[in-house]
């Protein structure tokens, strides 16, 4: 199989898989026992919280572990409307944030807070004035994802941020996608909470960060035990954050030694490949300001369904928009923000590469997928 679906899910780095064993049989204990087999987990628990830090340029204080980064969304969000003063019940989001996000606004919204959702242009990006158009007095938070895991856009997050701070609200950025991508530092961007991901960087499912600027308090969603400084309960899931701090690790070699250019390179011969091979394809996302591993389309005259069963039976794995919204019947919330017709949206396709990504793998989808397109409008 070519697996292009990266954006989805990634393999677990084998090198993370070694690191992740000796911690369900052998090195078993409780963080929070004071024996050895304990001290020996907290030891891990600490190193893989500094391996986190690293990657982000931050400090180990700041990384709180959380189940993924749905989690880390809700926990960013509902642990500053928990702190937030009765005057400040307003948050801003974007219009093509992950459902984590707008199903937390929407909840919020429900019990009383003020929601405003920005628009996006025609490429997926939020402008800064309209940023600073939407803010008013009592905002509590603006959340604005990196980068789109739809139509990989990347967001300008550093003017947002500071346009949010200059309105007296804090700024949250979902970067699921960002990290491992590319050279993310939630302090050069002026952020003040970042949610990251495990199983999108090769590590394993089930465990992500959030990380909060110090000195700033969030409500705790998860109470009991008093694990994670108290900013989220729960006997510590050890194997998989040693997994996320290895996968951290691997991760910012492989940006240091230049994997984004690669996979850059590849993404623009694919989209190249893709544009002059089939006829009306549309590019959906800004062309350069996009994730390095992103190509995403649309297919007007042909549903993005039946071009992923093709692609599967000619063994390659791709995917129709977000993996979160998989068999859902209407399109996308993100492509129709960004102004294409419900019957355009339908003819989505996702392609995201990988470290394991060669040009041979991009030569065989360029091989196929005009012949699928061209087939399926010819049968109507």
């Amino acid at each position: 199989m070519i697996y292009l679906d990266h954006a989805a899910t990634t393999p677990v780095d084998s090198a993370v898989l070694d690191e992740m064993l000796p911690y369900f049989r052998e090195a078993y204990g409780n963080p929070s026992s004071l024996h050895s087999a304990g001290q020996e987990a907290k030891f891990a628990l600490d190193n893989a919280r500094d391996r986190v830090a690293a990657l982000l340029h931050a400090r180990p204080s700041e990384i709180i572990f959380t189940s993924g980064g749905t989690e880390a969304d809700n926990l960013a969000l509902r642990g500053v409307a928990g702190q937030a003063p009765p005057d400040r019940r307003r948050l801003i989001v974007s219009s093509v944030e992950h459902e984590a996000i707008l199903e937390t606004a929407a909840a919020l919204e429900a019990q009383g807070w003020v929601v405003a959702r920005l628009p996006v242009d025609d490429q997926g990006i939020v402008h800064p004035e309209s940023l600073r158009d939407a803010m008013r007095r009592g905002t509590a938070l603006v959340s604005v994802m990196a980068a789109n895991n739809e139509v990989g856009a990347m967001q300008p997050i550093a003017e947002l941020a500071q346009i949010a701070h200059a309105g007296g609200a804090l700024f949250h950025t979902d970067a699921v996608q960002a990290v491992g991508a590319m050279d993310v530092s939630p302090s050069a961007w002026g952020v003040d909470l970042l949610s990251l991901s495990g199983h999108k960087i090769y590590g394993p499912k089930g465990i992500g960060a959030l990380w909060v600027r110090g000195g700033l308090r969030v409500a705790p969603q998860v109470t009991g035990g008093g694990q994670e400084r108290e900013r989220r309960s729960g006997t510590e899931n050890v194997p998989a954050i040693v997994g996320l701090g290895k996968a951290c690790e691997l991760a910012g070699e492989r940006i240091a030694a230049g994997e984004p250019e690669r996979l850059r390179q590849l993404r623009d011969i694919l989209i190249r490949g893709v544009l002059e091979t089939v006829p009306a394809a549309i590019l959906t996302g800004h062309p350069t300001e996009r994730l390095p591993n992103h190509a995403s389309f649309c297919f007007p005259g042909v549903e993005g369904e039946p071009i992923l069963l093709n692609l599967d039976f000619a063994g390659i794995a791709a995917s129709s928009g977000s993996a979160c919204s998989t068999g859902a019947i209407e399109p996308s919330h993100v492509l129709l923000a960004m102004g294409f017709a419900r019957e355009i949206a339908n003819g989505a396709l996702r392609l995201t590469l990988g470290r394991a990504n060669t040009e041979d793998d991009v030569a065989a989808v360029l091989a196929v997928l005009p012949g699928i397109v061209n087939r399926l409008r010819s049968l109507g």
